[in-house]
């Protein structure tokens, strides 16, 4: 075995076509003469020396020249670890599929839905990207934590699922702050109330309601702002947002009271009330 890594490791490094990597020569030797465990240990060692294009190549030709073997199995969950490794989402997805499909009740099936929702997850990083790409992220996790919850990515699952569901609620509170400070006080409201009836455990909540105080003043709506302000009083009084709600309500003569009947006062009732109906 130690000669066979000498001759692989000998081999170098193969371009797009792969004609010039003596180990794709037929003239040479070709692939197909290797055993599964042979490509896939030489997979594994692209993958030490910090290659994953080439161990997602060598895993794919496992599956590609022994497709019934049990090598090619673990190749599948292996190709498609590499291929995340070189952050190729899609084809990284699209191995841990065909592993589910293929392998439903295999150990490594949780692993597969895993690296599956990070494809998706590890792309929504910044608030500014295609939210599609979050909503899909939350689906593959949800299907984590649901499909094995006794795994060992049940755990992190939940985390990057509530992480994700906080970046829905930051990407809202972006366009509402947009909208705000361009005096569209109508789009901006509708953005944050996305937030505090949506995304009520997210730690957006307590801006979105200071923010709904600012738009709802501002349009001389005083029942929908002091009935935000109320809200943050009960939940979120610690935090700077009640503090300059308070201030803006005060300086107007009004009070952090829950006032009317509209869908704060609705919120402020079952939240804190505990009024369902």
């Amino acid at each position: 075995m130690t000669a066979m890594l000498a001759l692989l490791v000998a081999c170098g490094g193969r371009d797009a076509g792969r004609t010039t990597n003596s180990f794709f020569n037929p003239q040479e030797i070709p692939l197909e003469t290797y055993t599964a465990e042979q490509i896939f240990e030489r997979g594994e060692f692209e993958l030490q020396r910090r290659q994953p294009d080439e161990a997602a190549f060598y895993f794919a030709e496992i599956e590609r020249i022994y497709p019934y073997s049990e090598w090619a199995k673990r190749a599948l969950i292996m190709q498609a670890f590499a291929y995340h490794q070189d952050q190729d989402y899609p084809n990284s997805r699209s191995a841990a599929q065909r592993f589910i499909d293929f392998f439903p009740d295999d150990d490594d099936a949780a692993y597969a839905q895993y690296l599956l929702a990070l494809s998706y997850y590890d792309q929504i990083d910044e608030v500014g990207r295609d939210q599609g790409l979050t909503f899909q992220a939350l689906q593959a996790l949800r299907a984590v934590i649901e499909n094995y919850p006794d795994s060992d990515y049940a755990r992190s699952a939940i985390l990057k699922f509530d992480l994700a569901f906080d970046h829905l609620a930051a990407k809202e509170m972006e366009i509402g702050r947009y909208y705000l400070r361009r005096d569209h006080f109508p789009a901006a409201i509708n953005r944050f109330r996305v937030v505090v009836e949506e995304f009520q455990t997210t730690t957006h909540t307590a801006e979105a309601l200071h923010r709904l105080v600012e738009s709802y003043l501002s349009l001389g709506l005083t029942a929908e702002a002091q009935t935000a302000g109320a809200i943050l009083g009960h939940n979120y009084r610690s935090t700077e947002w009640y503090e300059d709600s308070y201030r803006l309500l005060t300086g107007r003569g009004l009070t952090l009271t829950s006032i009317g009947d509209n869908w704060l006062s609705a919120i402020y009732r079952q939240t804190i009330k505990g009024e369902w109906l």
